[in-house]
C-alpha cells in the first residue's frame, strides 16, 4: 500500500503523471474507436481492384493483337510474363483474405473462451482503469521508496484525481474512492491512470501499471479479443492473472 505526502512534495513528478495520463487517455480513445471491418474490407477491396486491373489488361491484350503488325508480331514473351505476375499478386491477395478469415475464426474461438471470465476479478497490464461501483484499485512497482505521482483522467483527457504519494520498494497499490479532486463522486466507467517515480539514479521514470477489475464482457476488435471491465476495454492478451471473486 501506499500513503499520501504533502501536496508540496513531487510537483515535477506529478505534472508528468498528468501529462502521461493526457496522452495514454487519447490512445485509449483511437485504439476504442478502431473499425471491427478495417481489415476485412481492405483485403476486399484490393481484391476487387485487382480484378478490374486484370480485366482491364486482357482487354488492351486482345486489342493489341488484333492491332498488330502481321508483318511484325509483338513478341508473347512479355504479355507472359505479365499474366505471371498478375496471377502471383491475385494469389496474394486472396491469400490475405483466407488469412483474415482465419484470424476471425481464432478470435471467435478466443471469445468463446473469455466467456468463462465474466464475473472474475482481473489483473491486467494497462493504462485503462475501471471504475466499477464507485472504486477502482492498480498497482505499480517502484524502484526504491520515496515520492511518486499518480493522475487519473477521465475518457476525454480531463484530469479527475492527482496526487502524490509515498511509496515502498517493490510493488503499491493504490485504491482510488472515485472521488475526483474536488470530492465529488466520479460516475463507474473508464479512465485512464499514470505513474511516474524515481529511477535509483534519481531521474523520473514512467512506472507500469497492473489495473484490477471485475470482467463483465467480452468483445472482439479489428484485431484482437478484448474484455470488458465496466466501460473499460483491454486486450485479452493483457491479462496477468484472474480469480473466482
Amino acid at each position: 500500500m501506499v500513503s499520501s505526502v504533502g501536496t508540496t512534495s513531487g510537483t515535477s513528478l506529478l505534472s508528468q503523471a498528468i501529462t502521461a495520463a493526457k496522452s495514454n487517455a487519447a490512445t485509449n480513445a483511437a485504439a476504442a474507436s478502431s473499425s471491427t471491418s478495417t481489415s476485412s474490407s481492405s483485403s476486399s477491396t484490393s481484391l476487387s481492384s485487382l480484378g478490374g486491373n486484370f480485366n482491364q489488361f486482357l482487354t488492351l491484350l486482345t486489342t493489341q493483337l488484333q492491332h498488330q503488325d502481321p508483318s511484325n508480331p509483338t513478341s508473347t514473351d512479355s504479355f507472359t510474363a505479365e499474366l505471371a505476375q498478375f496471377a502471383g499478386v491475385q494469389q496474394q491477395v486472396e491469400t490475405n483474405s483466407n488469412l483474415t478469415n482465419l484470424i476471425s475464426a481464432t478470435q471467435d474461438n478466443q471469445m468463446a473462451s473469455a466467456v468463462s471470465l465474466i464475473g472474475k476479478t482481473t489483473t491486467a497490464s494497462s493504462s485503462s482503469l475501471p471504475l466499477q461501483s464507485g472504486s477502482a484499485s492498480m498497482s505499480f512497482t517502484a524502484p526504491q521508496a520515496g515520492d511518486v505521482a499518480i493522475a487519473v483522467t477521465d475518457s476525454s483527457g480531463n484530469v479527475v484525481k492527482s496526487e502524490t504519494v509515498n511509496a515502498s520498494a517493490g510493488t503499491n497499490t493504490w485504491q482510488w474512492d472515485g472521488t475526483n479532486n474536488s470530492g465529488t463522486q466520479m460516475t463507474d466507467g473508464a479512465y485512464t491512470v499514470a505513474v511516474e517515480g524515481s529511477s535509483t539514479d534519481g531521474t523520473s521514470v514512467a512506472l507500469p501499471t497492473t489495473v484490477t477489475g471485475l470482467v463483465t464482457g467480452v468483445s472482439k476488435s479489428a484485431s484482437v479479443v478484448n474484455v470488458d471491465m465496466g466501460n473499460a476495454t483491454i486486450d485479452m492478451s493483457n491479462l496477468t492473472g484472474f480469480s473466482g471473486t
